[in-house]
């Protein structure tokens, strides 16, 4: 009855594994048995870690980005710029705005893009508080930095929608080709898109 008990907490554990993305069950397997075998402190650490983080992390208020706080430190700010609003579909898509050190506005991450296959509609990815900070009428300009797929152009669309009674300007990230790109080896999809996003030369 106990190695009953004890194989079934292990097939727990390692279904437990696989929510995380891109681990299927072999992944999630040697995971686990790592964590059993290897590295027990490493795991109860993760676990206290983790469960921590479900306890105290929220959204903020402002943004919708993870934080520990009902506002980030981010939208606390005063350097930042609070008229120009950056909008991209996850946190780690404002981070790599942020990496790009070219942006000093604000954000506001919808947690997620449309997509009617998956159930995902405005309602479903944080469009209504999108409007409902864009009401306050102190945002001037918004940029909308969602991903250039179908579903991420959908989502540019029906901000784009949204936003329209209200005097902002309301621009879209540019596609093209990437710095230090060579055209050979640019996919023509790109290049074409590049060629009609172009702008005059500046000398």
């Amino acid at each position: 009855m106990a190695e009953s008990k004890k194989t079934t907490l292990i097939n727990q554990l390692v279904e437990a594994l696989r929510c995380l993305p891109s681990v299927g069950p072999k992944s999630a397997q040697r995971m686990a048995f790592h964590l059993l075998q290897h590295d027990r402190t490493g795991a109860a650490k993760l676990s206290k870690v983790l469960a921590d983080s479900l306890e105290h992390i929220q959204h903020c208020e402002r943004c919708n980005n993870f934080t520990e706080a009902p506002v980030c430190d981010l939208c606390l700010s005063p350097s930042r710029d609070s008229a120009v609003v950056c909008v991209v579909e996850s946190p780690s898509d404002l981070l790599m705005m942020e990496h790009t050190l070219a942006y000093k506005g604000m954000y506001f991450v919808l947690m997620g893009k449309i997509s009617p296959l998956d159930g995902l509609g405005p309602q479903e990815i944080g469009l209504p508080r999108l409007l409902k900070r864009v009401e306050e009428g102190l945002i001037k300009e918004v940029i909308i930095a969602t991903n250039f797929t179908v579903e991420g152009e959908a989502t540019s669309h029906a901000i784009c929608e949204i936003l329209k009674p209200f005097n902002l300007k309301i621009s879209r990230i540019a596609r093209g080709v990437p710095v230090g790109g060579e055209l050979e080896y640019i996919d023509s999809g790109t290049l074409a898109q590049a060629l009609i996003e172009r702008r005059t030369a500046q000398f």
